[in-house]
């Protein structure tokens, strides 16, 4: 069976909360993720939505449904070096997060959580690395509620860079994505 998915990242304030040591606000509250990714429910419009799997620059061609901005959420959550541990910003998203795959607008929406790498090490241990952090979000969610059945984790290792630059921070990282069939 083929999937479509929706892109889902969390941008957590993370390098602000970590600096100071302050728990900053989530960067975006669970009634706006379920207001992005609940059903349409306007009569007659119907319930269906052009996805598009592939690049930016090969989705931007493709007709989208811009009835709900895409864009308009970029929920994405960052790692450390060589770590799978979820950093307390990471959390308290992720608990926003939790709160809005419990609502019932979204009872029976499934996820994929994929983790991502940067570029230093053997493809192997980043194999390993990404997956270890995909499972850290499972988890978390699971334990906030969210039933096993209705996330999946994926790791892709260094395969998926979000920026060119390798090495960067910003690659090593879990995205979330709306699963639908």
């Amino acid at each position: 069976m083929r999937h479509s998915v929706r892109h889902f990242a969390f941008l957590a304030p993370l390098a602000l909360a970590a600096a100071t040591g302050a728990q900053a606000d989530p960067a975006y509250k669970a009634s706006d993720i379920v207001a992005h990714f609940a059903p349409a429910t306007q009569p007659g419009l119907g319930g269906t939505r052009a996805l598009c799997i592939g690049t930016e620059s090969e989705c931007g061609k493709a007709v989208q449904d811009r009835s709900k901005p895409v864009d308009g959420f970029d929920l994405r959550v960052n790692f450390d070096y060589n770590s799978a541990n979820l950093t307390p910003a990471a959390r308290q998203n992720l608990d926003e997060f939790a709160r809005a795959l419990n609502d019932p607008a979204l009872s029976n929406a499934q996820f994929v959580v994929e983790g991502h790498t940067d570029g230093m090490g053997s493809d192997a241990f980043n194999l390993d690395l990404s997956m270890r952090r995909a499972r850290s979000v499972v988890d978390f969610l699971k334990t906030h509620g969210v039933s096993d059945a209705r996330i999946e984790a994926k790791g892709y290792g260094k395969q998926k860079p979000l920026v060119q630059d390798p090495l960067s921070s910003q690659n090593r990282r879990v995205e979330t994505r709306l699963k639908t069939d």
